[in-house]
């Protein structure tokens, strides 16, 4: 689903929900633009009827970037600090994020986010913010994030047939922590585990840093197909199956307990047993959840996050999801529920809203670089995250969330 979200800053402290709507994404493949003219349809679409909602005009956005090849890893830069009495500015320490980014990226990549995780001054470490300290030598070691140039361009097409502009390009992982995840969560260790249609995005926090991201190619649509292909109907008719019978957990069934297709589609006949129909998507589920195991594996952090796991996404609905992750994660484990704002936020209050709502977060809190185009060029971006962002322009934004249903 192509999910849009408009939200404007009045005397509250939050933003103030204005308008929201969802519709079926079109020219998309495991969260990347396959076809940029049927995603603009899908984004036109959306947008009309948030303007029709609203009554306002609406024609700048954060988009949320998805797709499975997105990669991270950590980078380190080093610079003298510039000034001769040895203090740190907002020059030095955008020079060091600079030389950070100096890494070998594929020809086919552009770097989209440069996050710090601690800087170094001289011999002292572990600094989270240095401006205003002295010293000679200025380091950092940062998460970079890159991601494929053809799904930065199709974002831009996008938005050009779409007649909005791009203000921003944000990971989609990272605006979905923005709306689920709260400082404390992030100080002890938590993984945030978005299940979408096409794909699960999985970020991890600790010591109030992220220091891992990932997108796996599965999400809850792969349910779908897997119930389809069971049961042998249409994928529309095991969607409803799905949301109307379906269960993380076979256990938690009767097996007596049947489903009448029938009674879903009037073209199906027969009786399913709702066990079996829990077996098929128990499989898929455990599948899922040991990929994110896998990553924390990766990483050294396999039962070592004391905040635990946080599911959201459209997949985390499914009853008794809660229970097959901690059996297979081996960690405590909740629904994430988005920050609460004023204004219509009950046609977003629910799990596969949380990166849209991520993105108006983002915007509040998070400064983008005056000189930094959404789409520009790599060494242009970088995302300091240590400064507030001073407003949204024209004091109104259109946040999409994109290719995470």
């Amino acid at each position: 689903m192509t999910r849009v979200v408009v939200a404007e800053e009045r005397d509250e402290e939050m933003p103030y929900i204005v308008a929201a709507a969802a519709v079926p994404s079109a020219g998309l493949r495991r969260g990347g633009i396959v076809d940029a003219h049927e995603t603009a349809r899908s984004v036109e679409e959306a947008v009309r009827q948030v303007q029709v909602q609203s009554g306002i005009t609406v024609n700048h956005a954060l988009f949320a970037l998805g797709g499975t090849q997105m990669d991270a890893r950590v980078s380190k830069g080093v610079v003298v600090v510039g000034r001769s009495d040895g203090e740190i500015t907002a020059d030095d320490v955008e020079r060091v994020l600079m030389a950070a980014q100096a890494i070998s990226v594929p020809a086919n990549k552009e770097i989209v986010h440069v996050l710090p995780r601690h800087y170094n001054v001289d011999e002292q470490s572990g600094i989270k913010d240095p401006i205003g300290m002295t010293g000679v030598r200025l380091e950092v070691e940062a998460l970079v994030i890159d991601a494929p140039v053809q799904n930065l361009r199709g974002i831009e097409t996008v938005a050009q047939h779409s007649g909005v502009t791009v203000e921003d390009v944000i990971a989609a992982p990272l605006a979905t922590a923005e709306a689920v995840l709260d400082r404390q969560q992030r100080e002890l260790g938590v993984t945030l585990v978005n299940i979408g249609a096409a794909t699960t995005s999985v970020v991890v926090y600790e010591e109030g840093e992220l220091i891992h991201t990932a997108v796996l190619p599965v999400g809850a649509g792969h349910v779908t197909n897997d119930i389809a292909i069971g049961l042998r109907t249409a994928v529309d008719t095991a969607e409803t199956v799905k949301l109307n019978y379906g269960v993380a957990i076979a256990a938690a069934v009767d097996r007596r307990e049947e489903c009448d297709l029938g009674a879903i589609d009037a073209r199906e006949e027969g009786h399913v047993s709702r066990y079996h129909i829990a077996e098929i998507i128990q499989a898929r589920m455990e599948e899922i959840f040991s990929l994110v195991q896998e990553e924390l594996v990766k990483i050294g952090k396999a039962e070592l996050l004391p905040a635990g796991a946080v599911l959201t996404g459209g997949g985390a609905k499914l009853p008794y999801v809660v229970n097959l992750a901690k059996n297979v994660l081996r960690l405590p484990v909740r629904i994430g529920e988005p920050l609460r704002m004023p204004g219509v936020f009950d046609r977003v209050d629910d799990p596969s809203y949380v990166t849209a709502l991520g993105l108006i977060h983002w915007g509040l809190t998070h400064e983008r670089s005056a000189d930094t185009g959404a789409l520009g060029r790599a060494k242009d971006h970088v995302q300091t995250m240590t400064k507030p962002f001073t407003g949204i322009k024209d004091k109104l934004s259109m946040l999409f969330e994109k290719f995470f249903p």
